[in-house]
């Protein structure tokens, strides 16, 4: 292939790329013009090059000013914007006094408080009923918010629950020496809080391990332990520590601190709508209050009802549990295979469906071995979805063995 060029051009380029001598280093940093570039075009692409960066420095030096000048504008530094934080965390209670409905519990919190001086702790019972708040708030009333984050380590075993845990993080913190006192005047005792949440998730040789670490370090460290069954502690740990059993929330408790709340949040409510939170809670603060506010960003200046906490806890309507009870007492299986598969079509959970199932059947007119029947089935059906099992099989299992004593009458 042929390339032709113009005459002249080949000389002209020649003259631009072989410089008579090279720039020497220094000048070449300092991109300052040397006898190498005294050629007009060179010198015009410097002047015009440096032209344009300086005016874009200059240009981007006079927006930044003017940004810091935005910004120490007066009454923007000092407001700031509240984020949104979920009401669980919001309303936690603060303080010792604050905590509901754990009269025991709190009791005896006051009274070490007073003395400035904590037994190993122990606390279990069913969820939202305010272990870990209990223990939170006890821990600002003795640290103060000054020493708080120093003196206070909490763990959740859930996650952190192997044994290498115990040796590293907790052993660390509890060999630390204390220091520090409180600016208000109060009395500051001399350990720190090792807060292990969820401790019946953690496996038998971190329990185990753990045990010499709540004895040596004694004077200077206190555990609390926080779990929702007892019975999968280690004796040699319940023995070190004061155990102390939080009990479901009553139905008045629960009512009066989500009637709080919605006065705080301004919100428009029923009092059927409150009296189903409190139902499908069932002791749980901790659900009831969130489940409020799912229905309080659902419904935005509208007033939260029954049909809208029904909807977001995912309970089943009772109209479809007592439907399904009597074709399980008066119709045929292939009517029952039709009603659980659209139960299950619909997408009610299997669990949730026998929760509901096993009250209403305590409620009906049949006999104690009948009942006991079922029940028994019931258990062996929650183990099977509590496994992976099939949750239309199951159903239909059990509602086979509801026929069957329902037919045996």
């Amino acid at each position: 292939m042929r390339v032709y060029v113009r005459p002249g051009v080949k000389e002209e380029r020649e003259h631009w790329l072989k410089p008579k001598q090279r720039c020497a280093a220094d000048d070449w940093r300092s991109r300052r013009p040397t006898s190498c570039c005294s050629s007009p075009l060179r010198l015009h692409f410097y002047h015009s090059t440096s032209g344009a960066m300086q005016a874009f420095l200059k240009g981007a030096s006079a927006q930044t000013s003017k940004v810091q000048k935005d910004k120490a504008a007066p009454g923007t530094s000092t407001e700031k914007k509240a984020r949104p934080v979920p009401w669980v965390e919001k309303y936690r209670p603060k303080c010792v006094d604050d905590v509901a409905y754990q009269e025991e519990v709190v009791a005896v919190l006051k009274k070490s408080l007073e003395g400035a001086d904590l037994p190993n702790l122990l606390f279990y019972g069913p969820p939202g009923t305010g272990k870990t708040s209990t223990i939170l708030a006890a821990s600002r009333d003795l640290f103060g918010p000054e020493l708080y984050k120093q003196r206070v380590l909490e763990l959740n075993a859930s996650d952190e629950r192997g044994i290498q845990v115990v040796r590293e993080k907790v052993k660390n913190f509890a060999q630390l020496t204390v220091a520090g006192t409180r600016t208000d005047g109060k009395k500051c005792p001399p350990f720190k809080i090792i807060i292990l949440d969820e401790a019946d998730s953690m496996t038998g040789a971190a329990q185990a391990a753990l045990r010499r670490t709540m004895e040596k370090e004694s004077r200077t460290t206190r555990f609390c332990l926080i779990c929702n069954y007892v019975s999968r502690i280690i004796e040699p740990l319940t023995s070190r520590c004061s155990k102390f059993r939080f009990k479901p929330l009553a139905n008045q408790v629960q009512e009066k601190r989500l009637l709080d709340i919605c006065e705080k949040e301004n919100l428009k409510y029923s009092e059927e709508a409150i009296a189903a939170l409190v139902k499908v809670s069932d002791g749980d603060l901790r659900k009831a209050i969130t489940y409020l506010q799912s229905a309080a960003r659902l419904n935005v200046d509208k007033e939260i009802t029954e049909k809208t906490i029904v909807e977001i806890a995912g309970v089943v309507p009772t109209k479809v549990i007592d439907n399904l009870l009597q074709i399980c007492f008066k119709g045929t299986f292939e009517k029952v295979q039709i009603a659980i598969k659209n139960m299950v079509d619909e997408g009610y959970a299997a669990t949730q469906i026998l929760i509901q199932l096993h009250e209403s059947v305590i409620e009906e007119d049949l006999n104690d071995k009948q009942k006991s029947a079922i029940t028994e089935k019931m258990a062996v059906v929650d183990k099977c979805l509590a496994d992976g099992a099939d949750e239309y099989l199951q159903m239909l299992s059990l509602c086979s063995v509801i026929m069957e004593q329902a037919s045996s009458n």
